[in-house]
C-alpha cells in the first residue's frame, strides 16, 4: 500500500512545489520511490494549472532537482487517501484544519519545519513570492533541512503499516 504525502502552501507554486521535488528526490534517493507518492497543492486556486513560479524552477534545477508542475488547490476530499499533509506555514495548518472533517484528518496537518531539529520555533516557511532570488534560496535550505526528518517519520509509518498488515494476515 502506498504511502501518500501532499506539501501545501498558499497557491502552490513556490514553497509546496519545492518541498514536493526536494521531497521526492530524498524518497528517490532511499529507494521508496515505489512506496511513497509526493505531491503538493495550494490552499487557494488562484493559479490552479499555472506552472511552478520561475525562480522556484530556477532554485531547483540550479540545486539539481526536477521542476516539473501544475498548480491545483488542496481538496477536503483528499484527506482519507493521504497519510501526511505537510503544510509549510501555522497559516496553512489553520486553512487545512478547517477543512479537515475529522479528528483523524485533521491529526495528519503537520508543519514541514517541525521535522528540522534545528528549527527551534521557528516552524514557518517564509513565503518568497514577494521578493527576490534568496528567498527562494533560503525556501530551498528549510525544506532540505526538514527533509531527513520527515523520511525518518515516513518510514516509520510505512514500518507500522507493514508489521499491523502482518499482524492482520496472521489473526484468523
Amino acid at each position: 500500500m502506498t504511502y501518500r504525502v501532499c506539501f501545501v502552501c498558499t497557491g502552490n507554486i513556490c514553497r509546496s512545489p519545492m518541498a514536493e521535488h526536494v521531497f521526492r528526490a530524498r524518497v528517490e534517493e532511499a529507494g521508496l520511490g515505489g512506496a511513497v507518492e509526493v505531491d503538493s497543492a495550494g490552499t487557494g486556486g488562484w493559479h490552479e494549472g499555472d506552472g511552478a513560479d520561475p525562480r522556484t524552477v530556477a532554485v531547483l534545477e540550479e540545486h539539481g532537482y526536477t521542476s516539473a508542475h501544475t498548480a491545483r488547490q488542496f481538496r477536503a476530499s483528499w484527506f482519507p487517501a493521504l497519510d501526511l499533509v505537510i503544510a509549510l506555514d501555522e497559516g496553512h495548518v489553520r486553512e487545512l484544519r478547517r477543512l479537515a472533517r475529522t479528528p483523524d484528518e485533521a491529526a495528519k496537518i503537520r508543519l514541514l519545519r517541525s521535522y528540522d531539529r534545528a528549527a527551534g520555533d521557528a516552524l514557518d516557511v517564509p513565503d518568497p513570492y514577494y521578493g527576490g532570488h534568496e528567498g527562494f534560496e533560503e525556501c530551498l535550505e528549510m525544506t532540505e533541512a526538514a527533509s531527513g526528518g520527515l523520511l525518518a517519520a515516513v518510514r516509520a509509518g510505512l514500518r507500522a503499516r507493514t508489521s499491523g498488515d502482518e499482524i492482520e494476515e496472521r489473526t484468523p
